[in-house]
Parts: structure tokens; sequence; C-alpha cells
């Protein structure tokens, strides 16, 4: 892995088939498409809703204005087709321990199953133990055991905490020192 900065100091990371990097704002399509995949247990408010939002525009837009797309969630690009699958990163939900960022990804179901999520979640906390950080977190619902899978495979554990969504499922907390 190797790890760098563009002129502007974006965070990029690369991995032998990955690169992480900053959306750009066309790419918007790639995260409308994410919307339009989620399960049907996920909560309404994570996905496209009656109106058809949030649209390619609306998402567009949520690029070029929200720091999360710049500095936390990457843009996962496959290299040797320069296709973005999905993101992978660090956020600051306010749900974890003070300096405890929670690591979160999501890809196309077209590349489930081929090893992107682990091999860019592990980039991920590489960078994230050469910045200092001590421990991670992640939350999972009980239901996605693709998810779960990658988090066992990243040596993430259940700490016990859960948070039960009788329409959605039961949110399962996870974490791990680095």
């Amino acid at each position: 892995m190797t790890d760098g900065a563009t002129p502007d100091n974006a965070v990029v990371i690369e991995t032998d088939r990955l690169l992480l990097r900053p959306w750009r704002a066309a790419e918007a399509v790639v995260q409308r498409e994410l919307w339009t995949e989620r399960d049907p247990r996920v909560p309404p408010r994570r996905r496209i809703d009656a109106d058809g939002r949030p649209t390619v525009a609306e998402l567009e837009d949520s690029i070029r204005t929200d720091e999360v797309w710049s500095s936390g969630l990457l843009a996962v690009e496959r290299k040797g087709s320069h296709d973005v699958i999905g993101y992978c990163g660090l956020v600051d939900t306010g749900r974890g321990s003070a300096g405890e960022p929670e690591l979160a990804f999501e890809l196309l179901r077209r590349v489930w199953g081929r090893g992107y999520a682990t091999e860019a979640a592990s980039a991920v906390l590489d960078r994230a133990r050469s910045s200092g950080h001590e421990r991670l977190w992640a939350t999972v619902w009980d239901w996605n055991t693709a998810s779960r899978r990658v988090l066992a495979k990243l040596g993430f554990t259940e700490t016990g905490h859960t948070e039960v969504n009788p329409a959605h499922g039961t949110t399962l907390f996870t974490t791990k020192r680095l």
C-alpha cells in the first residue's frame, strides 16, 4: 500500500488493485446506484425516496460541498478499469468515543465477493494506524452477513452493544485495536 496526497492535500491511498481517493462530482451516478441497490431493510433515510431523492444532481452537490466525500469516505476505484465501485473510509458519526472514528464501506453489488471491501478497508486501517489512531469501531446490521464477514476478516470484534430497530433489525457495534 502506498499513501499520498493530491496537491490540495486530499487523502489518496493505493493498494495493488485499488485507488482510494476523493470523489469527483461526475461520479455521483455511482453513489446513486449504491442508493438504489440498498437492501429494503435499510432505513428509508438511506434509500431513494418516493420522489426519487436524492437525485444525481443532489449527490453531485453533496460531493462538491460536503467534506466527508473529500476526506472521509473515499471513492474506491479499480486501477485496471478506472471505474469507481463504491466507498470506504473513516467518519466521525458521534456515536463512538472521542478520537475513535467509524470505519464505513459500501460497494456496488456487481463487485461483491472479490475481496475489494476487505482490501480497501485494510488499507484504510493501515492509514488510521499510521495516523496515530489506537482503536476504530464499525457498526453493521445483524442481517448483513457479507459486511460482518469483512469486519471479522479485518479483526473487528462485537462489543455486545446493540441498537434494536423493530422495523429494520439490530445494529451491532464492533471494535478493533490498531
